[in-house]
């Protein structure tokens, strides 16, 4: 498909709700966290979901995968998981005595790691450089990953069985975490409707392309952000890093991380232009993942969820000005 053929900014708000609409045919009652995942894809990061089995996160992320037609990848992540699995392997080939790259589940656009806590802090941690850089390395040579591509990892709580906490450093590579919860009962009587009959997953058709999503991509980044919004990021980012409930806060990749969530959020509103309300929408997914507690804040029972909220609370929202943005 050519650039010229790809749709317009004024056409991609309405293009994302119809995926919203789309995906929510099987993922009941659930649009916020299916908004919260576009997002994500619009800013070229990452998603941890983490919550209990069994809420649909898999499903999530299979349907979002068939209603852009992307190629879809799944890693069922254990204990005895190698980090070749991953990111693919050399294979020898006798009739050409050279060796050939073999992909791995990564070399995809959307790629589901599921379970992700359950695999060796070394098995994670192969991760990164895909998360971060867009490639991988194997036996000393660098394999670009397609465009676009998104990692969505399921994490289980860590008081489940056989799990690890995920360090710091791949914390923080994730642009935001999101909960699923349970269904309301009358959400779950549509579920159970729904599920009846033959799987909602084969009913699903492409809604978008690969390729028009990059170009939204594009399109989300030259949103406009003013000073004053720039300056209320970076105030709340010093903020946390000296707030008495904390021991880590939010680093510089956190508040680009939130600068670029609020781009996508006005880029899915239509907007040219970043708001406080953008802002203030995609902080908890965004930020209070990146927060370490302090021994005292948890033994009291605070959440970084609450730190953000209040982190937010004492700040004044600058009405931005739309100098510089697009009509």
């Amino acid at each position: 498909m050519s650039t010229s053929s790809l749709p317009h900014r004024d056409f991609a708000p309405e293009l994302l709700e119809r995926v919203i609409h789309r995906v929510g045919t099987v993922i009941v009652g659930k649009e916020e966290q299916i908004r919260l995942t576009l997002m994500s894809m619009l800013c070229g990061g990452h998603l941890l979901l983490e919550d209990i089995p069994g809420v649909g996160k898999t499903m999530l992320v299979r349907s979002l995968a068939a209603c852009l037609g992307a190629s879809f990848g799944r890693i069922q992540f254990t204990y005895d998981l190698m980090p070749a699995d991953i990111t693919g392997t050399s294979v020898f080939r006798q009739q050409s005595g050279e060796f050939e790259y073999r992909p791995g589940p990564l070399m995809n656009n959307l790629v589901l790691a599921d379970e992700l806590n359950r695999a060796s802090p070394r098995t994670q941690s192969a991760l990164l450089e895909a998360m971060e850089e867009r490639k991988v390395t194997v036996d000393g040579h660098t394999h670009l990953l397609p465009r676009p591509f998104l990692l969505l990892a399921t994490q289980n709580p860590l008081e489940f069985e056989g799990t690890y906490r995920l360090p710091e450093a791949q914390l923080d590579r994730f642009l935001m975490r999101i909960q699923l919860g349970y269904p309301d009962p009358d959400q779950e009587i549509e579920l159970l409707t729904r599920m009846a009959g033959n799987d909602p997953l084969d009913r699903i058709k492409p809604v978008m392309l690969a390729e028009e999503m990059v170009n939204m991509q594009r399109e989300a980044k030259s949103v406009f952000v003013d000073d004053a919004i720039k300056l209320m990021l970076v105030q709340t980012a010093d903020a946390s890093r000296r707030h008495a409930k904390l021991q880590l806060g939010i680093s510089p990749r956190g508040t680009l991380a939130w600068m670029q969530a609020s781009q996508a959020a006005a880029y899915m509103s239509g907007r040219s232009y970043v708001i406080p309300d953008d802002v203030k929408h995609v902080a908890v997914p965004v930020l209070a993942h990146r927060l370490v507690l302090s021994h005292e804040a948890v033994l009291s029972g605070t959440q970084s969820e609450d730190v953000v909220r209040e982190l937010l609370s004492g700040l004044t929202m600058p009405v931005a000005a739309r100098k510089g943005a697009k009509p």
